[in-house]
């Protein structure tokens, strides 16, 4: 006598277990196949494992439902995060909510070479100076226009002796210093 009659005719189809891998291979959970079967969560388990399934994470059951658009629209954006603005895998895995790994995957997708971590350096330093540059002609603009270094230093959170380096960098020519103190009369010995 069988405990568990099928609900309907064709039901017993449905919860083999060749069937209920099919459907869980298919990208169906293990929750949508207990819903549909009305099985309990462990008799699927059981007729999932008697079927010889390879059991998935539930982050490879949503990688798999994942849109493959969206996917190819997060690879390119990661391709151009990585190639176009020196971005590390870490930094590609924090911005995709992957792992390194699925980044690199995805970065792979897309069409782009992974960089080793010497050209990534060299990367980030080429930029670094290019914008360490952009700032010193900026700060020269505004020093040649009257501004003066301390007030220079005040607005860009530097200090006064960075804001000089950057100025001489850019070939400013500095105007003479003045002197604040009290004023010196001739032959006065300081």
């Amino acid at each position: 006598m069988n405990p568990d009659p099928p609900a309907t005719p064709g039901a017993s189809e449905a919860v083999t277990p060749q069937a209920l891998r099919q459907r869980y291979e298919a990208g169906a959970t293990v929750e949508d196949l207990v819903t549909a079967s009305g099985l309990s969560y462990g008799t699927v388990l059981n007729r999932l494992h008697d079927a010889g399934t390879v059991m998935r994470t539930s982050w490879q059951t949503r990688r798999m439902r994942r849109n493959p658009q969206a996917r190819q629209r997060l690879a390119a954006h990661l391709r151009t995060l990585y190639e176009q603005h020196g971005a590390t895998l870490t930094e590609l895995a924090a911005a995709a909510g992957e792992t390194r790994r699925g980044a690199r995957r995805l970065l792979i997708e897309a069409g782009g070479t992974v960089r080793t971590t010497q050209q990534t350096l060299r990367m980030r330093t080429a930029a670094r100076a290019a914008e360490r540059h952009k700032l010193a002609v900026s700060l020269r603009v505004r020093y040649e226009a009257g501004a003066t270094v301390p007030e220079l230093a005040r607005e860009h959170s530097y200090s006064v002796a960075t804001v000089y380096r950057l100025l001489h960098q850019a070939g400013t020519r500095m105007r003479p210093q003045h002197n604040h103190g009290p004023t010196r009369r001739e032959g006065q010995r300081l």
